[in-house]
């Protein structure tokens, strides 16, 4: 009797840690055309963090993000740093090229600002200072094909603290031909990435390769849960599957795993939708509604703080492991 109920414990338990390990199954209305939509943005172009260190082998990295881009065939809406395209002041050709490179896939390029500011720490005049200061390349290189810059993103998705400055930011973004890309599946994509790069830079070790197969294997399945947990955030908060907006960047991670992403979002019954099609939906008329605080939660939370949810409401959001936050060197998402 023991045994057997010790193997029934461990049965349970067993099943229990698999399923743990497991994005969850969500419905779906069988109508013949899938209810799960997302739009991709991709930010920090023309390279993450390249303001701040020199990247290894940049033309080698960039052209395997523009084939896993071509592999995964999905709309993206890229967000532009100018002063990433910068050396001491001067514009490298080079890394306009690489914004070339993007425009000529079909992919359209929008302003993340030029320096990747916090609105937050600089103020609204600054920050509408360095809008402007961020479409000085993008605008006539968009020009060239006659097309103009129409998406603009937050850094750091802070949007503003007080309801006066979020709708004095957005008259001016209108005024400026702008309409603002929000994000409902947040993520720290971006901890994986700092983890993965910093591992890059290793001198050659015996686990370092491991070490960078774990993290590419490790990002897919976080990245997974984290959309199944804003769809069913979606699920509570509205009543249905909103077509969401999923925020990453340009980075060596994704020059290596994109295209697996992609994969396992459409075995989830997903369709890539362009940023236009999913900000159809009428939830997005609510904008940035609900949140004053300093950081830059997901669009849903901003929505879930304005009609007062309970604390629980947010609970189960999954975390980047801190295995990963240590190789990372950081101590939170």
């Amino acid at each position: 009797m023991r045994v057997f109920r010790l193997c029934g414990c461990l049965f349970v338990l067993w099943s229990s840690l698999a399923h743990a390990a497991e994005p969850a199954t969500l419905p779906s209305r069988d109508d013949g055309v899938s209810q799960r939509r997302i739009a991709v943005t991709i930010d920090d172009l023309p390279w993450q963090r390249l303001n701040e260190k020199a990247v290894a082998g940049l033309p080698d990295w960039h052209a395997r993000l523009m084939a896993q881009l071509r592999r995964a065939d999905v709309p993206v809406v890229g967000f532009v740093n100018e002063g990433k395209l910068e050396v001491d002041g001067v514009v490298q050709p080079e890394r306009v090229q690489m914004l070339r490179d993007w425009r000529d896939a079909g992919y359209e390029l929008g302003n993340h600002t030029y320096g990747h500011v916090d609105l937050h720490e600089v103020g609204l005049p600054a920050f509408k200072a360095e809008i402007l200061k961020g479409e000085r390349v993008l605008r006539p290189l968009l020009a060239e094909r006659g097309a103009v810059p129409r998406w603009f993103r937050h850094p750091y998705l802070r949007a503003g603290r007080t309801p006066d400055d979020r709708a004095a930011l957005a008259a001016f973004l209108d005024a400026h031909g702008y309409r603002v890309a929000p994000v409902t599946v947040d993520n720290g994509e971006w901890v994986w990435a700092f983890a993965y790069a910093n591992v890059l830079a290793r001198t050659a070790s015996s686990d370092r390769d491991a070490t960078l197969d774990r993290l590419r294997k490790g990002y897919v399945p976080y990245m997974l849960n984290k959309l199944d947990y804003y769809e069913r955030q979606s699920q509570a908060l509205l009543g249905h599957a909103l077509p969401q907006v999923w925020l990453m960047h340009a980075n060596e991670l994704n020059a290596v795993a994109f295209a697996d992403l992609v994969d396992g979002a459409r075995r989830r019954g997903y369709r890539f939708v362009s940023l236009e099609e999913a900000m159809r939906d009428p939830a997005y008329r609510r904008g940035e509604e609900g949140y004053n605080g300093r950081f830059g939660p997901s669009w849903l939370h901003r929505w879930a703080m304005a009609e007062k949810k309970p604390k629980d409401f947010y609970a189960g959001e999954p975390s980047v492991p801190k295995w990963v936050m240590d190789l990372a060197g950081v101590d939170g998402e």
